[in-house]
C-alpha cells in the first residue's frame, strides 16, 4: 500500500514542477494543494488498514468502507479549505494535478 503513496508523491512532484514551469507559482501551489488533498488521506487510510490487518476480531470489510468514507470526506474538506484559503487558485492545475495524483496510485497494482 505504501508503494501507491510513493508513486503518488512522485507524480505530484513531477506535476508540480511542470505546472510551475508552465503556469508559474500559482500552478505550483495549486498542484501542491491537490497533492496534499489526495496523498494525506490515502496515507492515513493505508496506515489504518495496516494496523487493523493483524488485529483479531476486527471486521476488515467494515473498517475498509468506513476508512474509505473518511478518506473521501477528508479529501473534500482539504480541497474546500485550500480553495477558500488560496483565492488565486489556478483551477486547471488543481484539477489536472488531482487527477494525475489520484491515478498514480493505480500503477502500484500493475507490478507485484
Amino acid at each position: 500500500m505504501l508503494r501507491a503513496i510513493y508513486l503518488q508523491l512522485g507524480a505530484a512532484l513531477i506535476t508540480a514542477v511542470l505546472a510551475g514551469v508552465i503556469v508559474g507559482t500559482r500552478g505550483l501551489v495549486s498542484v501542491g494543494f491537490a497533492a496534499v488533498a489526495a496523498i494525506l488521506p490515502n496515507l492515513f487510510f493505508a496506515v489504518r488498514l495496516t494496523m487493523l490487518k493483524n488485529r483479531p476480531g476486527a471486521s476488515y470489510a467494515a473498517n475498509f468502507f468506513i476508512g474509505e468514507f473518511l478518506k473521501i470526506a477528508a479529501t473534500i474538506g482539504i480541497l474546500a479549505i485550500a480553495i477558500k484559503g488560496y483565492p488565486e487558485m489556478h483551477w486547471p492545475s488543481l484539477l489536472i494535478g488531482l487527477a494525475i495524483v489520484l491515478h498514480a496510485g493505480f500503477l502500484a497494482f500493475w507490478k507485484r
